[in-house]
């Protein structure tokens, strides 16, 4: 597969096929990146993992870390990795010898690396490079464009409130995530 670009259909197909997440290398920290991306991700009603041995058994946000892929209690369907591109093949190495194999392996911005992109989909594993799921998913349902960003307009309307308080958009055509 290229992985220079992605179809949106692509994308749309996995961030709405995936349940459960792990976040390799996600932080205990509210500043990083890969805490702002697990707890968007969980709050769209996906189940997300936060894998980071240093922060083991500590629970934030409501989220419990995993010391690695093996002791996260469920099968995974997805797996994001917020590591250096040296870190992947280690990662992925783990992703492998799980019993049952997640369907995803997606890497963050900035983390790519082909010859462990070709061995994942060698192994049957869909894989996503250099991407952020938490902007793919405010992308592909909206929540970016409302707003006139990535919708080629600029408008002073907003659409419509689904109800009280913030406002939480879906990629899926069948409703939210929290409700599949």
């Amino acid at each position: 597969m290229n992985h220079d670009s992605y179809e949106d259909a692509y994308i749309r197909a996995i961030l709405d096929g995936v349940r459960t997440i792990a976040v390799v290398g996600a932080s205990a920290n509210p500043v990083r990146p890969s805490y702002l991306v697990m707890t968007y991700l969980a709050e769209r009603g996906y189940t997300v993992y936060p894998v980071n041995p240093g922060q083991a058994g500590k629970v934030v946000a409501g989220l419990t870390f995993s010391r690695s892929l093996a002791d996260v209690p469920v099968p995974i369907d997805m797996v994001d990795v917020f590591r250096a591109p040296e870190h992947v093949p280690q990662v992925l190495d783990e992703v492998l010898a799980l019993a049952q194999r997640p369907r995803v392996l997606w890497t963050q911005l900035g983390v790519r690396d082909d010859a462990a992109a070709a061995r994942a989909e060698a192994a049957g594993l869909q894989v996503v490079m250099n991407r952020c799921p938490k902007i793919e998913y405010g992308r592909l349902s909206g929540e970016i464009g409302w707003s006139g960003v990535n919708a080629r307009t600029i408008s002073a309307r907003r659409p419509k409130l689904m109800g009280q308080g913030v406002q939480r958009l879906s990629i899926a055509t069948r409703g939210p995530a929290s409700e599949r």
